[in-house]
């Protein structure tokens, strides 16, 4: 996939990607997964390095931001990231059937799934879905295109969607925001 950028999901598409996920042998774990792309921006190798104190209070309780460690993010860009209602339910779920501690996605044998094997386990769910194009960086498109249209809304600006992203450069952040052919034409009807 060189030089191609995965697809974005649509609304419809990104609800049959759940609706998928709780179809499988491991629906809770597989909820959390697909989530934490869609609601989280999480990259693949993010995904797998999650621990469960990433995103637990002092409590031990489900917090309310995942505190994505240096180590685990790319480039060591760590960042602070609101965790979404659909994505906090999905982790209480889940957490009540884990180990509680340690990484928050295990493979079927209990061990830490790996980056590829998350990558993996998308390609097979998307080929199985039947979505094209798509692959484990799909959900972060998504996302970061959705809070960059969005944005607004929340009175942020792109220096919000840039920091969620975990990038050093807008420019990066840009790339990976899909325009809206709709929307254009709706701006520009405006003018």
């Amino acid at each position: 996939m060189a030089g191609k950028q995965a697809k974005i999901l649509s609304a419809q598409a990104a609800r049959d990607l759940v609706l998928f996920a709780e179809t499988t042998r491991h629906p809770d774990r597989n909820r959390v997964i697909v989530l934490l792309s869609l609601k989280a921006g999480l990259r693949a190798a993010e995904i797998a390095k999650l621990t469960w104190e990433m995103v637990e209070t002092a409590d031990g309780e489900i917090g309310t931001t995942i505190e994505l460690r240096d180590a685990v993010a790319k480039k060591r860009h760590g960042r602070r990231i609101p965790i979404q209602s659909d994505l906090r339910r999905a982790l209480i779920a889940w957490r009540r059937k884990s180990q509680g501690e340690g990484p928050v996605i295990r493979s079927e044998r209990g061990g830490p799934m790996t980056p590829l094997s998350i990558v993996v386990w998308f390609n097979r769910v998307f080929r199985a879905t039947g979505l094209d194009g798509c692959s484990s960086h799909s959900g972060r498109r998504t996302f970061i295109t959705r809070a960059a249209r969005l944005v607004h809304e929340a009175g942020g600006s792109l220096r919000d969607v840039q920091l969620l992203a975990g990038h050093s450069s807008i420019q990066t952040t840009q790339r990976y925001i899909d325009g809206d052919s709709d929307a254009q034409r709706r701006l520009v009807s405006l003018i």
